[in-house]
Protein backbone atom coordinates (compact mmCIF):
# COMPACT_ATOMS: atom_id res chain seq x y z
CA UNK A 1 0.00 0.00 0.00
CA UNK A 2 1.38 3.71 -1.06
CA UNK A 3 2.35 5.83 1.50
CA UNK A 4 -0.10 8.66 2.74
CA UNK A 5 1.13 12.55 2.53
CA UNK A 6 -0.99 15.31 3.72
CA UNK A 7 -0.46 18.74 2.31
CA UNK A 8 -1.61 21.79 4.12
CA UNK A 9 -1.40 24.63 1.72
CA UNK A 10 -1.57 25.50 -1.77
CA UNK A 11 0.62 28.13 -1.96
CA UNK A 12 4.51 27.86 -4.01
CA UNK A 13 5.74 25.37 -1.41
CA UNK A 14 2.43 23.29 -1.22
CA UNK A 15 1.98 22.82 -4.87
CA UNK A 16 5.89 21.62 -5.29
CA UNK A 17 5.56 19.02 -2.20
CA UNK A 18 2.22 17.82 -4.04
CA UNK A 19 3.86 17.30 -7.33
CA UNK A 20 6.79 16.04 -6.82
CA UNK A 21 5.15 13.37 -4.79
CA UNK A 22 2.40 12.29 -6.69
CA UNK A 23 4.27 9.14 -8.49
CA UNK A 24 5.03 7.87 -5.21
CA UNK A 25 2.42 8.38 -2.46
CA UNK A 26 -1.45 8.91 -1.92
CA UNK A 27 -1.18 12.61 -2.16
CA UNK A 28 -3.68 15.32 -0.69
CA UNK A 29 -3.43 19.04 -0.73
CA UNK A 30 -6.03 20.79 1.61
CA UNK A 31 -6.65 23.83 0.52
CA UNK A 32 -9.80 26.57 0.70
CA UNK A 33 -8.88 28.60 -2.36
CA UNK A 34 -10.24 27.64 -5.70
CA UNK A 35 -7.61 28.41 -7.31
CA UNK A 36 -3.68 28.91 -6.84
CA UNK A 37 -2.96 32.38 -6.55
CA UNK A 38 0.53 33.89 -7.86
CA UNK A 39 1.16 36.00 -5.39
CA UNK A 40 4.04 37.23 -7.18
CA UNK A 41 2.04 39.24 -9.69
CA UNK A 42 -0.80 40.44 -7.97
CA UNK A 43 0.36 43.75 -7.65
CA UNK A 44 1.12 44.00 -11.08
CA UNK A 45 -2.57 42.68 -11.62
CA UNK A 46 -4.08 45.51 -9.14
CA UNK A 47 -2.67 48.10 -11.60
CA UNK A 48 -3.43 46.58 -15.66
CA UNK A 49 -6.58 44.65 -15.58
CA UNK A 50 -5.22 42.60 -18.00
CA UNK A 51 -3.32 40.64 -15.05
CA UNK A 52 -6.36 40.18 -13.42
CA UNK A 53 -7.51 36.52 -14.74
CA UNK A 54 -3.85 35.31 -15.04
CA UNK A 55 -2.93 34.81 -11.77
CA UNK A 56 -5.91 32.96 -10.92
CA UNK A 57 -5.06 29.16 -11.71
CA UNK A 58 -7.42 25.70 -11.32
CA UNK A 59 -5.92 23.26 -9.04
CA UNK A 60 -7.87 20.69 -11.60
CA UNK A 61 -4.26 19.55 -13.10
CA UNK A 62 -1.66 19.53 -10.41
CA UNK A 63 -1.85 16.11 -9.44
CA UNK A 64 -2.26 12.85 -11.63
CA UNK A 65 -2.84 9.92 -9.08
CA UNK A 66 -3.38 12.61 -5.98
CA UNK A 67 -6.24 14.73 -4.73
CA UNK A 68 -6.52 18.40 -4.06
CA UNK A 69 -9.41 18.95 -1.57
CA UNK A 70 -11.37 22.31 -1.24
CA UNK A 71 -11.02 22.71 2.79
CA UNK A 72 -9.29 23.61 5.99
CA UNK A 73 -7.06 22.45 8.50
CA UNK A 74 -8.85 22.56 11.71
CA UNK A 75 -6.40 20.77 13.60
CA UNK A 76 -3.06 19.15 12.47
CA UNK A 77 -0.92 16.89 14.46
CA UNK A 78 1.53 14.26 13.32
CA UNK A 79 -0.20 10.78 11.68
CA UNK A 80 -3.48 13.17 10.87
CA UNK A 81 -5.07 16.24 9.66
CA UNK A 82 -8.81 17.20 11.13
CA UNK A 83 -10.51 19.31 8.53
CA UNK A 84 -12.96 22.02 9.17
CA UNK A 85 -15.70 20.05 7.25
CA UNK A 86 -15.31 17.62 10.03
CA UNK A 87 -13.78 15.04 7.82
CA UNK A 88 -10.48 13.68 8.93
CA UNK A 89 -7.54 12.69 6.96
CA UNK A 90 -4.83 10.03 8.35
CA UNK A 91 -1.22 10.26 6.97
CA UNK A 92 2.09 8.82 7.36
CA UNK A 93 3.55 12.03 6.56
CA UNK A 94 2.30 15.49 7.33
CA UNK A 95 3.68 18.62 5.23
CA UNK A 96 2.66 22.32 6.58
CA UNK A 97 2.72 24.54 3.81
CA UNK A 98 0.50 26.97 5.19
CA UNK A 99 1.91 30.58 4.45
CA UNK A 100 1.12 34.04 5.80
CA UNK A 101 -1.65 36.17 6.38
CA UNK A 102 -2.38 39.71 6.25
CA UNK A 103 -3.64 42.40 4.11
CA UNK A 104 -3.45 43.33 0.67
CA UNK A 105 -1.06 44.29 -0.80
CA UNK A 106 0.51 41.62 0.88
CA UNK A 107 -2.44 38.93 0.30
CA UNK A 108 -5.63 38.29 -1.68
CA UNK A 109 -8.33 38.17 0.78
CA UNK A 110 -10.87 38.15 -1.42
CA UNK A 111 -9.68 37.29 -4.49
CA UNK A 112 -10.29 38.72 -7.89
CA UNK A 113 -12.98 41.10 -6.15
CA UNK A 114 -10.23 42.85 -4.53
CA UNK A 115 -7.76 43.32 -7.11
CA UNK A 116 -11.29 44.78 -9.28
CA UNK A 117 -11.94 46.90 -5.96
CA UNK A 118 -8.28 47.77 -5.68
CA UNK A 119 -7.72 49.02 -9.93
CA UNK A 120 -11.05 51.40 -9.46
CA UNK A 121 -9.48 52.91 -6.54
CA UNK A 122 -6.29 53.32 -7.43
CA UNK A 123 -7.66 55.15 -10.82
CA UNK A 124 -9.94 57.57 -9.15
CA UNK A 125 -7.81 58.45 -6.09
CA UNK A 126 -6.00 61.71 -6.53
CA UNK A 127 -3.13 60.84 -4.35
CA UNK A 128 -1.89 57.78 -3.09
CA UNK A 129 -0.05 57.06 0.24
CA UNK A 130 1.70 53.45 1.06
CA UNK A 131 3.32 52.73 4.30
CA UNK A 132 6.28 51.04 4.01
CA UNK A 133 9.42 50.84 2.09
CA UNK A 134 9.92 47.34 1.65
CA UNK A 135 9.79 45.14 -1.48
CA UNK A 136 6.03 45.28 -1.26
CA UNK A 137 5.53 48.84 -0.64
CA UNK A 138 8.58 49.90 -3.41
CA UNK A 139 7.36 47.26 -5.96
CA UNK A 140 3.33 48.57 -5.68
CA UNK A 141 4.68 52.51 -5.77
CA UNK A 142 6.25 51.56 -8.84
CA UNK A 143 3.25 49.71 -10.41
CA UNK A 144 0.95 52.94 -9.64
CA UNK A 145 3.29 55.39 -11.30
CA UNK A 146 3.66 53.75 -14.02
CA UNK A 147 0.17 52.91 -14.81
CA UNK A 148 -0.86 56.62 -13.80
CA UNK A 149 1.87 58.69 -14.71
CA UNK A 150 1.39 61.76 -12.42
CA UNK A 151 -0.97 60.32 -9.87
CA UNK A 152 1.36 61.51 -6.69
CA UNK A 153 2.76 58.78 -4.40
CA UNK A 154 4.25 58.80 -1.18
CA UNK A 155 6.11 56.01 0.26
CA UNK A 156 6.61 56.48 4.13
CA UNK A 157 8.98 54.23 6.18
CA UNK A 158 10.88 54.82 9.90
CA UNK A 159 13.81 53.07 8.69
CA UNK A 160 16.78 55.31 7.19
CA UNK A 161 17.70 53.75 4.21
CA UNK A 162 15.20 52.16 1.65
CA UNK A 163 15.11 47.92 2.13
CA UNK A 164 15.71 48.32 5.84
CA UNK A 165 19.53 49.05 4.58
CA UNK A 166 19.72 45.32 2.89
CA UNK A 167 21.60 44.42 -0.36
CA UNK A 168 24.17 47.22 -2.17
CA UNK A 169 24.02 50.40 -1.97
CA UNK A 170 24.20 50.01 -5.88
CA UNK A 171 20.85 48.37 -5.78
CA UNK A 172 19.55 51.32 -2.88
CA UNK A 173 21.02 53.99 -5.61
CA UNK A 174 19.10 52.67 -8.74
CA UNK A 175 15.38 51.77 -6.92
CA UNK A 176 15.45 55.41 -5.73
CA UNK A 177 16.99 56.83 -9.20
CA UNK A 178 14.01 54.75 -11.32
CA UNK A 179 11.10 56.15 -7.81
CA UNK A 180 12.06 59.58 -8.12
CA UNK A 181 12.31 59.45 -12.39
CA UNK A 182 8.13 58.15 -11.91
CA UNK A 183 7.63 60.92 -9.70
CA UNK A 184 7.69 58.63 -6.55
CA UNK A 185 7.98 60.53 -3.25
CA UNK A 186 10.23 58.53 -0.57
CA UNK A 187 10.54 59.82 2.94
CA UNK A 188 12.81 57.86 4.95
CA UNK A 189 13.49 58.06 9.06
CA UNK A 190 10.02 59.10 8.95
CA UNK A 191 6.92 57.61 10.62
CA UNK A 192 2.89 58.73 10.97
CA UNK A 193 1.72 59.94 14.09
CA UNK A 194 -1.26 57.95 13.69
CA UNK A 195 -2.93 56.18 10.54
CA UNK A 196 -5.02 57.87 8.48
CA UNK A 197 -8.66 57.62 9.46
CA UNK A 198 -9.60 56.42 6.73
CA UNK A 199 -9.94 52.79 6.11
CA UNK A 200 -7.24 51.31 3.90
CA UNK A 201 -8.05 50.47 0.64
CA UNK A 202 -10.44 53.31 0.76
CA UNK A 203 -10.81 55.92 -1.60
CA UNK A 204 -11.52 59.44 1.01
CA UNK A 205 -9.26 62.46 1.41
CA UNK A 206 -7.13 62.81 4.35
CA UNK A 207 -4.42 64.39 5.83
CA UNK A 208 -1.44 62.88 7.82
CA UNK A 209 1.40 64.03 9.41
CA UNK A 210 4.58 62.55 10.02
CA UNK A 211 6.23 62.78 13.43
CA UNK A 212 8.68 65.71 12.46
CA UNK A 213 5.39 67.60 11.54
CA UNK A 214 5.52 67.17 7.62
CA UNK A 215 2.14 66.84 6.11
CA UNK A 216 1.12 64.26 3.20
CA UNK A 217 -2.37 64.78 1.83
CA UNK A 218 -4.29 61.86 -0.51
CA UNK A 219 -6.63 59.95 -0.68
CA UNK A 220 -6.01 56.31 -0.46
CA UNK A 221 -3.41 54.36 1.56
CA UNK A 222 -2.07 50.65 2.20
CA UNK A 223 -0.32 49.82 4.43
CA UNK A 224 2.87 47.48 2.90
CA UNK A 225 3.84 45.29 6.33
CA UNK A 226 2.83 43.52 8.74
CA UNK A 227 1.95 39.99 8.28
CA UNK A 228 1.27 37.19 10.45
CA UNK A 229 1.89 33.23 10.30
CA UNK A 230 -1.18 31.70 11.09
CA UNK A 231 -0.92 28.40 13.61
CA UNK A 232 -4.65 28.26 15.06
CA UNK A 233 -4.55 24.58 13.31
CA UNK A 234 -1.82 23.26 15.08
CA UNK A 235 -2.56 20.64 17.64
CA UNK A 236 -1.49 19.84 21.03
CA UNK A 237 2.16 18.17 19.97
CA UNK A 238 2.99 20.92 17.67
CA UNK A 239 1.63 23.94 19.51
CA UNK A 240 4.47 22.91 21.94
CA UNK A 241 7.13 23.68 19.21
CA UNK A 242 6.19 26.48 17.79
CA UNK A 243 7.44 29.91 18.27
CA UNK A 244 6.03 32.97 19.83
CA UNK A 245 5.64 34.55 15.87
CA UNK A 246 4.00 31.44 14.76
CA UNK A 247 6.59 29.60 13.02
CA UNK A 248 7.40 25.78 13.68
CA UNK A 249 11.53 24.95 14.34
CA UNK A 250 12.77 22.50 11.76
CA UNK A 251 15.92 20.51 11.12
CA UNK A 252 18.36 20.90 8.33
CA UNK A 253 16.11 18.51 6.25
CA UNK A 254 12.95 20.60 6.70
CA UNK A 255 11.38 18.42 9.60
CA UNK A 256 10.08 19.60 12.52
CA UNK A 257 11.54 19.92 15.64
CA UNK A 258 10.69 16.22 17.14
CA UNK A 259 8.52 15.23 14.32
CA UNK A 260 10.42 13.08 11.93
CA UNK A 261 7.03 12.76 9.77
CA UNK A 262 5.99 16.69 10.25
CA UNK A 263 8.07 18.73 7.71
CA UNK A 264 7.11 22.50 7.13
CA UNK A 265 7.82 24.47 4.27
CA UNK A 266 7.72 28.20 3.30
CA UNK A 267 6.49 30.91 5.98
CA UNK A 268 5.42 28.17 7.97
CA UNK A 269 8.95 27.46 9.48
CA UNK A 270 11.82 29.32 10.82
CA UNK A 271 14.72 28.74 7.83
CA UNK A 272 16.92 31.90 8.42
CA UNK A 273 16.44 33.77 5.04
CA UNK A 274 14.04 35.84 3.46
CA UNK A 275 10.47 34.41 2.77
CA UNK A 276 9.78 34.73 -0.98
CA UNK A 277 8.00 32.34 -3.34
CA UNK A 278 12.12 31.01 -4.76
CA UNK A 279 12.59 29.95 -1.06
CA UNK A 280 9.29 28.13 -0.49
CA UNK A 281 9.34 26.21 -3.83
CA UNK A 282 12.54 24.87 -3.56
CA UNK A 283 12.28 23.82 -0.11
CA UNK A 284 9.08 22.10 -0.96
CA UNK A 285 11.23 20.25 -3.13
CA UNK A 286 13.68 19.80 -0.49
CA UNK A 287 10.76 18.04 1.70
CA UNK A 288 9.08 15.68 -1.08
CA UNK A 289 12.96 14.42 -1.48
CA UNK A 290 13.19 13.97 1.97
CA UNK A 291 10.09 12.32 2.29
CA UNK A 292 10.53 9.80 -1.17
CA UNK A 293 14.05 8.86 0.48
CA UNK A 294 11.99 7.95 3.87
CA UNK A 295 9.66 6.28 2.05
CA UNK A 296 12.03 4.41 -0.30
CA UNK A 297 14.69 4.37 1.58
CA UNK A 298 18.31 6.59 1.14
CA UNK A 299 19.97 9.54 1.99
CA UNK A 300 18.15 12.64 3.24
CA UNK A 301 19.21 16.02 2.07
CA UNK A 302 19.83 19.15 3.81
CA UNK A 303 18.57 22.37 3.03
CA UNK A 304 20.89 25.14 2.44
CA UNK A 305 18.95 28.67 2.76
CA UNK A 306 18.96 31.06 -0.21
CA UNK A 307 21.69 33.91 0.37
CA UNK A 308 19.63 36.82 0.08
CA UNK A 309 18.70 38.23 -2.68
CA UNK A 310 16.11 40.26 -4.48
CA UNK A 311 13.94 41.48 -7.74
CA UNK A 312 12.39 44.60 -7.47
CA UNK A 313 9.64 45.39 -10.62
CA UNK A 314 9.05 49.08 -10.98
CA UNK A 315 6.29 49.14 -13.31
CA UNK A 316 6.41 47.18 -16.84
CA UNK A 317 9.92 48.76 -17.90
CA UNK A 318 11.41 49.15 -14.77
CA UNK A 319 13.02 47.59 -11.79
CA UNK A 320 16.20 46.44 -10.16
CA UNK A 321 18.08 43.96 -8.33
CA UNK A 322 20.46 41.60 -6.85
CA UNK A 323 20.80 38.38 -6.27
CA UNK A 324 24.12 36.39 -5.29
CA UNK A 325 24.63 34.19 -8.91
CA UNK A 326 24.07 37.27 -11.09
CA UNK A 327 25.27 40.56 -9.01
CA UNK A 328 22.83 43.70 -9.71
CA UNK A 329 20.68 43.77 -12.22
CA UNK A 330 19.56 46.81 -14.00
CA UNK A 331 15.58 48.09 -15.23
CA UNK A 332 16.86 45.60 -18.70
CA UNK A 333 17.84 42.76 -16.96
CA UNK A 334 14.61 43.06 -13.86
CA UNK A 335 12.24 42.85 -16.93
CA UNK A 336 13.95 39.98 -18.88
CA UNK A 337 13.85 37.67 -15.21
CA UNK A 338 10.70 38.90 -13.77
CA UNK A 339 8.54 40.66 -16.41
CA UNK A 340 6.46 37.66 -17.09
CA UNK A 341 6.72 36.96 -13.19
CA UNK A 342 7.17 33.26 -14.71
CA UNK A 343 3.71 32.67 -14.82
CA UNK A 344 4.08 29.95 -18.11
CA UNK A 345 6.28 28.20 -15.14
CA UNK A 346 3.62 27.92 -12.65
CA UNK A 347 1.03 27.32 -15.56
CA UNK A 348 2.93 24.18 -16.08
CA UNK A 349 3.66 23.16 -12.98
CA UNK A 350 0.06 23.45 -12.05
CA UNK A 351 -0.91 21.30 -15.47
CA UNK A 352 -2.65 24.35 -17.10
Amino acid sequence: MASTVVVVGGGYGGIAVARALDDIAEVTLVEPKETFVHVVAQLRAATDPAWTDKIFIRYDGLLTRGRVLRDTAADVRPGRVDLASGRRLDADYVVLATGSTGAFPHRLDTGRQRLRETHEALRAASGVLLLGAGATGLEFAGEIAAAWPGKPVTVVDPAPELLGGRFTAELRTEVARQLDDLGVRVLLGAKLDTPPETPAGTVRPFTATTADGETIGADLWFACYGTTVPSGHLGAALSTVRRPDGRLPVTEHLRVAGHDRVFAVGDANDTPELKTARAAGHQGEVAAANIRALIEGGPLTTYEPFPDGVILTLGPSGGAGWVPELGFLDATATTQFKGTFRLDDFRELLGA
